[in-house]
Parts: C-alpha cells; structure tokens; sequence
C-alpha cells in the first residue's frame, strides 16, 4: 500500500497532528488575552478541533472506497492546513472556532485514513507498522507544547502558520499511496477470514464491545493526563515535580509504542492487549501509594501504549465485513477524550483528589473484563466452526499455490492473488 517515502510521510503526518492538537492548551493563555475570553470559552478551541475531528472521521469513512486513497488524504491534508492557517489569522473569536473545527475535520481524515490504510497494508507487520505511526503521534504530542514554552504563548499564531505550511510537501508524496485498498483478508490466513465471517452473526456484540474498549481505554487516557498533576500535588509533590512527572507519562506512551512494535510479530493482538489492560490496571492501584505514585504513572502510560493501535488489526479480523468497524472505533475514541474530563471530574468530585488512581484504576478492570470477552468470543466462534476453517484452509492454501507460479502484471492473475 505504501512507498517508502510514502510511509515516512505519512509517520510525518502523524507528528503533525500529534503537535497540533496538543498546541491548544498550553496556548489558552494567549487566546484569552487576545480576545478576552474565559477559561471555559478558550477551552472551546479545542472542543471544535475534536468536534471535528469526530465529524471528519464519519464523513471520510463514507467516502473511504468511493474514491481514491490519495484523494481522501490529500483532501484532509489540505482542509488542516486551511482551517490551522485560519485559526492562526483569524480575527475574531467566532472565525477562530470554525477554523479550528475546518481543521479538525482534516485532522479526522488524516488520523482514519492513515489508521485504515495501515491496519491492512503492510499484511502481518500491520500491528508493527500501526504501532509506529501511532508513536509518532505521540512525538508530535510532546512537541507541540515544547515549541510552546521555547518561543512563548505570545506567538502562538507563527507557530499555528508553521504547522499548516508543513502539511503542504507532504502532498507530494501521495504518489507513493495505492488508491486501491486490498481486501482486508489480505496478508491474514484463511482461519481469520472464516472466524471473522461466524462472527459477523454476532456482529453487534463484539462491535459494542470493542466501542467500549475504546472509549474506556481513552477515558483512561486522558484521564491520567489531566488529572495526574493534580493528584500528584495532594499527595505532597511540587507543582513542577507532578508537571515533569505528567510529561512522562505522554513520553513512555510514546516509547511504548516503538517497543512493541516487533513483540507484535511474535505474539496475537489479544495477548498484548490482555496484558496491557492487566498492567495499566495494576499501575494505577499502585499509584494510589503515595512514595511509588510518579513511577506507577509512568508504568500506566507503558502499558496503555499499545492498546489504540494493536487493537485495529485484531477488529479487522474479528469484523471484516463490517466496513465501518474501524471508523466507529476510531470515532468512539475522539468522543471518549471528550467525554472523560466531565464524567471523571464529577467522580473525583464526589470522591476526593486522592481517589483518582483507584476511580481509573476501576475503568481500566472494566476495560480487562471487555478483552476478556472478546478472546472468548472470538475463540467460541472458531471452535464452533472448526470445520468450515479447514475446509476454507485446504481452498486458501490451493489458490496461494496457483497464485505463486503466475505473473503479477495481467489484471485477472492480480484480482486471483488478492482473492486468495
């Protein structure tokens, strides 16, 4: 599916929206200075890039397929640097909201795109090669608010400008992006295909289960982000102690993620997750002991890594035929960012500071006990149908046999490789 410069640009791409959704915060200040705003209308900056960010994901999904792979990029591509030139520019703060949400809605197209792309273009290295992507997501995360504090808030509007202007070589290497997405049996075995095909009977339920997934694990996420400076300074830290302490955080997330790249060729998708979700869960119960708190957080941030991007493969296995899965997923995931700082704080509130680890530490059980359910499922319906898998290996083994002795330049011998 991808060049090389094509895969180097689009880990690029990912640093860009990385650092432009993590530049709105540490620029508030600036936006309520400007335009003399309050806490929660400045805040509304970044609900609009998320707003949209949701709505780009839904549209783009309607068009994934219907027209070309590099048409969709290079339109979402172009919308960001639009809306992230017009937020720098704008004059008012109306203007500034629906530039932000313009830019949010090519951020939407970049993330699912490229998400999409990757989940089923690179065969079994999928997992790897999501896991890296999303890494560099993480990379520009930390980036942003690092330019922020080096040239002040103050300039916020070059460094927008700069960010758009950025998105625009990047346009340049589309070529290297097929337009035409294999099937997503491609690069998987045969078994996959069959247990996927029993399971779209209960297609519903292990839809419902993975938007959970999602949801929690980005509650979680996010979360910890935003409150983990909080808790720290309760529990008798310094201010720039639990602030070094939350940039952690945001860093091993982003190691995690180049660490378990090559894990992901050796072992399934639902192992690791299994394992993620026992290890954040354990994290965050020993982040409520005071003396250890820095370091459990950093730990969370470790194991949740793979969770978003090794969880995509293992849906486009266990759902092919649901096309949508992934832009549901994905969806899910931005409205779980958003959801999580009310639904949490109110919580907390009711609760104490102190409870924060022990109120995540309970979502991310819940987030164990959906992965559980859905290695069981997912085995349950392959031992059901052990049978049929056979029978589907032996005819998937005979065509990749027919297939290896073919030339790969007449349309027809192609159309024979992708369907086995």
């Amino acid at each position: 599916m991808f060049s090389p410069a094509a895969t180097v640009a689009s880990c690029a791409g990912f640093v860009l929206i990385g650092a432009l959704q993590a530049l709105y915060g540490p620029a508030i200040p600036a936006f309520r200075d400007e335009f003399r705003l309050s806490p929660a209308a400045a805040g509304l900056g970044l609900s609009a890039h998320f707003v949209g960010g949701v709505v780009g994901v839904l549209l783009f999904d309607r068009l994934f397929g219907r027209i070309g792979n590099r048409r969709i990029l290079g339109v979402s591509y172009l919308l960001m640097a639009v809306g992230t030139a017009g937020f720098a520019l704008a004059p008012g703060w109306p203007l500034a909201l629906a530039t932000a949400l313009l830019a949010g809605l090519g951020f939407g197209g970049v993330d699912y795109g490229l998400n999409q792309l990757f989940a089923v273009g690179f065969g079994r290295r999928s997992t790897a090669m999501l896991n890296i992507l999303n890494a560099h997501f993480g990379i520009g995360a930390v980036l942003g608010p690092a330019l922020v504090g080096t040239v002040g808030a103050d300039h916020y509007p070059a460094l927008f400008l700069v960010f758009a202007a950025a998105n625009l070589p990047l346009l340049l290497c589309l070529r290297g992006v097929h337009d035409r997405t294999p099937q997503q049996a491609r690069g998987g075995s045969g078994t996959d295909e069959v247990a996927g095909s029993a399971l779209s009977r209960s297609l519903g339920s292990v839809l419902a289960v993975f938007v959970t997934l999602y949801v929690l694990h980005v509650g979680i996420e996010a979360g910890v982000g935003g409150w983990e400076p909080t808790h720290l300074e309760t529990v008798g830290y310094g201010a720039g102690f639990a602030a070094t302490a939350t940039s952690v955080y945001w860093l091993m997330m982003t190691v995690g993620r180049f660490l378990v790249a090559p894990i992901t060729l050796r072992f399934s998708a639902e192992s690791i997750i299994a394992v993620s979700c026992a290890g954040m869960t354990a994290c965050l119960v020993l982040a409520a002991v005071p003396g250890i708190a820095p370091y459990a957080y950093a730990g969370v941030g470790l194991f949740i890594a793979p969770i978003f991007p090794t969880g995509l493969p293992w849906l486009n296995r266990a759902a092919p035929r649901a096309r949508r899965a992934g832009a549901l997923v994905i969806a899910s995931s931005m409205v779980g960012g958003v959801v999580a700082g009310p639904a949490l704080g109110k919580a907390i509130e009711s609760l104490g500071v102190r409870s924060v680890p022990l109120v995540l530490g309970a979502v991310s059980a819940l987030c164990l006990t959906a992965t559980l359910w859905l290695i069981r499922a997912t085995r349950a319906w392959a031992a059901a149908n052990a049978d049929e898998i056979r029978a589907h290996q032996v005819e998937y083994n005979g065509r990749a046999h027919r297939c290896r002795g073919q030339k790969a330049s007449a349309p027809e011998q192609l159309e024979e490789a992708e369907r086995a």
